[in-house]
């Protein structure tokens, strides 16, 4: 008698389920670095473009704006003006008019926090500042963790 069974064993039904699982596994692992790299080139590209808008202030202000540890974006300070500095709303010459929210989950520290440097400080009138931001992971020569950006670059 001729044995002519068709169809997939039990064992070989496992190996392909086992294999597509690890596949996922594999996928899910690389989408989320890819994620967080996403999200720290974010996080340097926005301290840049607040750079720019600073020296853009200090060119027409001939000084930085006042104020010390100052949350950037989100539902505090959105954006950068002359008459207002960081302020809710623009008033006067807008430099930054949509200051950018740190994306989410924020990484240590959290937000971008601008400080005028209050030894660079003489009134109103201020010569230099930095901006605190920190990074989930390792991005563009930047180790995670919490960096620095002023005048002179990012550290």
């Amino acid at each position: 008698m001729k044995n002519n069974k068709k169809g997939f064993t039990l064992i070989e039904l496992l190996v392909v389920i086992a294999i597509i699982g690890l596949l996922a596994t594999l996928s899910v692992v690389a989408l989320n670095n890819a994620r967080q790299k996403s999200r720290d080139a974010k996080r340097v590209s926005d301290i840049k473009q607040i750079q720019t808008s600073l020296e853009l202030y200090f060119v027409d202000q001939n000084s930085y704006p006042s104020g010390a540890s100052v949350t950037l974006g989100g539902t505090g300070y959105k954006a950068l003006s002359s008459t207002s500095g960081f302020a809710s709303a623009a008033a006067g010459t807008t430099y930054m008019g949509q200051v950018p929210a740190e994306p989410t989950p924020a990484a240590t520290p959290a937000g971008y926090v601008y400080n005028a440097l209050p030894a660079a400080c003489t009134g109103t009138a201020c010569t230099g500042y930095t901006l605190i931001f920190g990074l989930e992971g390792a991005t563009g020569g930047l180790a995670s963790g919490a960096h620095t950006a002023n005048a002179n670059g990012i550290q």
